[in-house]
């Protein structure tokens, strides 16, 4: 349970009906922050945003329905968002997928790679002009184990090798290098970048997984593998809220802990050479991050 006020803070959450993200939703609404709740299902969402309402007593939990499979779902959650508030002191990009058989969006994209890396890219940037208007902000996106992966920028979408858990590295791999970029260049905005392993946790992300992991989710010992979606959420919970980490950014943790993170992460090279795929990919454009008038 966080401890710390977040009273008057207003935070918003993707990925937030079920799992880590329900569970980080609960945290900051106990802390008295404005939660504003983004899902898929809007009878889910709805569900959901009640229930929280009534286990934190805190009635300030907002909800938006968006699919962030979808870029033209995103910028109107972004439209949205931004019709009723002027600030925001915390975004989560928390929502993810796996997916055992390749799979494409309405726009044509992978579906990790949409949901797990693009997704956060262009929401984290439409919001950008409130976030810092809104300083001290944070932003925290919800990655994944280490791993020895690249950047394979002449297969970005796998459409020639496919491998359900060597995509979702890889996208995960894609949502680390945006958040040590995107640190870099808000650094000295007042605006702080971190990015975590969460541990393995058994959730809803495993509806679709890859057979081997699918099979681990379901034999008799996996309590002593996955963890609970509570114990998932506290390092997020703690970059969202704790004084100890106000000031830092461009950073990896696990178990609240600064960690390291894939060797690739930390190619600036990379880094810059995936924003501008991703720029084009979502077709991101300056007035989309310009300040507000």
């Amino acid at each position: 349970m966080v401890e710390i006020s977040m009273q008057g803070k207003v935070c918003l959450i993707t990925g937030a009906t079920s799992g880590i993200g329900k569970a980080t939703a609960l945290g900051l609404a106990r802390a008295g922050a404005n939660v504003v709740l983004v899902a898929r299902n809007a009878e889910q969402g709805e569900t959901i945003q009640t229930e929280i309402r009534n286990q934190s007593g805190n009635e300030a939990i907002e909800l938006l329905i968006a699919d962030l499979s979808s870029q033209v779902a995103i910028r109107q959650l972004a439209h949205d968002f931004l019709a009723h508030h002027q600030t925001l002191h915390v975004l989560i990009n928390n929502a993810g997928v796996m997916r055992g058989q390749r799979s494409t969006t309405v726009d044509g994209i992978e579906t990790m790679l949409a949901v797990n890396y693009l997704a956060p890219f262009l929401l984290t940037n439409l919001l950008l002009a409130v976030i810092k208007a809104s300083t001290p902000a944070r932003i925290i996106n919800v990655a994944s184990v280490p791993a020895n992966v690249k950047i394979n920028f002449a297969d970005l979408q796998a459409t020639r090798k496919y491998s359900g858990f060597g995509q979702y590295q890889h996208t995960k791999l894609a949502l680390v290098l945006f958040t040590y970029e995107l640190a870099r260049c808000l650094q000295g905005t007042g605006v702080t970048v971190n990015c975590l392993h969460p541990g393995t946790v058994n959730t809803n992300i495993l509806r679709n997984p890859p057979p081997l992991i699918g099979l681990a989710a379901k034999i008799p010992l996996a309590s002593l593998i996955f963890i609970s979606p509570e114990r998932g959420a506290e390092t997020s919970l703690y970059l969202a809220t704790s004084p100890e980490v106000e000031q830092v950014t461009g950073k990896y943790f696990i178990k609240k802990k600064e960690a390291r993170s894939a060797k690739e992460s930390y190619d600036e090279q990379v880094a810059q050479r995936l924003w501008r795929v991703s720029e084009e990919m979502t077709q991101l454009s300056h007035q989309d991050v310009a300040p507000n008038p």
